[in-house]
């Protein structure tokens, strides 16, 4: 994969750096592994050495897919897998607007929290419970830090009649559960 002709290329086309091209119509062969990872924080490192050209992961982020081989790079003629530690992508920012929760990532992908987007509690790497959300071609986004306190600022508190109280918020008119606590550990927080 030749990314200085990448970004010729895409350069020439004109295309918005954030342009995702139809990754669900090519389907070449699997070309290989290739020496390129994203560590659990959404960066990405090439041999072992971070990104020094901002543009080439935000461009190498338009061509990420996940399939049966694993994360893939692709365009209509290759596909190479490559290497993620925990989700490749980051929700770095959330806003509350038309009734639902709107999440962007680091390279600008915009998703709404509903029924087709559903918030999910999963664990990371470190064994940390934290939401994450689906985005684009099997590529999911993990909820930063600084995401995840807003949300739980805005939840509710719904009683489950068994001990328990589940913590969410509503968006797009669906719940989406951000966690539970004991009754008796709620009651202690207070």
């Amino acid at each position: 994969m030749n990314i200085d002709r990448l970004l010729q290329q895409h350069n020439q086309d004109g295309e918005s750096a954030s342009s995702i091209p139809p990754l669900d119509e090519w389907q070449p062969a699997l070309s290989g592994d290739i020496n390129i990872s994203i560590d659990a924080d959404g960066r990405w490192w090439h041999e072992g050495k971070p990104f020094a050209r901002p543009k080439v992961a935000r461009l190498l982020a338009t061509l990420l897919r996940l399939d049966a081989d694993g994360y893939c790079l692709v365009t209509p003629v290759e596909r190479w897998r490559i290497q993620v530690e925990d989700l490749p992508l980051v929700a770095v920012e959330a806003d509350f607007r038309d009734d639902a929760w709107w999440f962007t990532t680091q390279f600008d992908d915009v998703v709404r929290l509903d029924a087709e987007h559903p918030l999910a509690v999963t664990l990371t790497p470190k064994g940390e419970a934290v939401p994450q959300l689906p985005v684009r071609f099997g590529l999911a986004a993990r909820l930063h830090r600084n995401v995840y306190y807003p949300l739980i600022e805005a939840a509710e508190s719904r009683d489950l009649g068994d001990g328990t109280s589940e913590i969410g918020l509503m968006s797009a008119g669906q719940w989406f559960v951000l966690g539970q606590l004991d009754d008796e550990r709620a009651g202690e927080a207070t």
